[in-house]
């Protein structure tokens, strides 16, 4: 059964989000605290998705995830936000998320994020066994990592799949748009804002000099594109 793991401090809500991750056939593994959470992921190295609350007694959500991806765990995150704060949904996506909800949040909009991560976390790696190389780079799509130069670059399942989408257009404009249809797929009701800020994280690791990209560019009013 697929495993996700659900830290939230406040009992009823984490109750709420475990029976409906059980009807949708999930295992739930449950936290309260970060540091409950980041030994439950020892303890279940097949966790698959990760929900991490930002607001928690001891290390909160943003440290939690910093310390998951500091590990290079490829699992999916989705970080559960507060309408009104909006600078925590940046912060969740800079330091590693992939997604993120506000609350509150609908048993079926949760169920759909965790399902959209799950296929791009367990999609079979033999069905691709090439790899793309442009410039400085390779992207093996077999084990679906990124060399710049003979140096790994560690990505998360969203910046694979968005260095995939850029490498199989080169020079191509994709809008918005694109890049969240293709990445997060078509049934997918966030905002846009979600392709800017994984955009940044990706450049900050692949760019030499942030400040002026050469590789992902943007297309001002429409997107981005590729020019390695």
């Amino acid at each position: 059964m697929k495993k996700v793991l659900i830290l939230e401090d406040e009992v009823n809500i984490r109750s709420f989000v475990v029976i409906n991750l059980k009807r949708a056939g999930y295992d739930a593994i449950e936290a309260g605290t970060g540091e409950e959470a980041l030994n439950k992921l020892r303890q279940h190295p097949d966790i698959g998705v990760a929900i991490l609350d930002i607001m928690l007694p001891g290390i909160d959500g943003f440290e939690v995830c910093r310390r998951i991806r500091a590990s290079d765990k490829q699992i999916g995150i989705i970080m559960l936000t507060a309408r009104s704060q909006e600078m925590d949904k940046v912060t969740g996506l800079m330091t590693g998320a992939d997604d993120y909800i506000t609350k509150p949040f609908s048993p079926a909009e949760l169920t759909a994020r965790i399902d959209a991560l799950y296929r791009r976390v367990s999609a079979d790696p033999a069905a691709d066994e090439t790899e793309l190389r442009q410039g400085p780079f390779v992207l093996n799509l077999s084990n679906r990592v990124l060399d710049k130069e003979g140096v790994r670059i560690r990505l998360t399942q969203v910046e694979y799949a968005i260095m995939k989408l850029f490498m199989q257009n080169p020079g191509r404009a994709l809008s918005r748009e694109d890049i969240l249809t293709s990445v997060w797929g078509r049934d997918y009701d966030g905002e846009l804002k979600i392709v800017d800020v994984n955009i940044r994280r990706l450049r900050i690791k692949i760019e030499d000099d942030t400040a002026n990209p050469t590789y992902i560019t943007t297309v001002w009013g429409f997107g981005y594109k590729w020019g390695a």
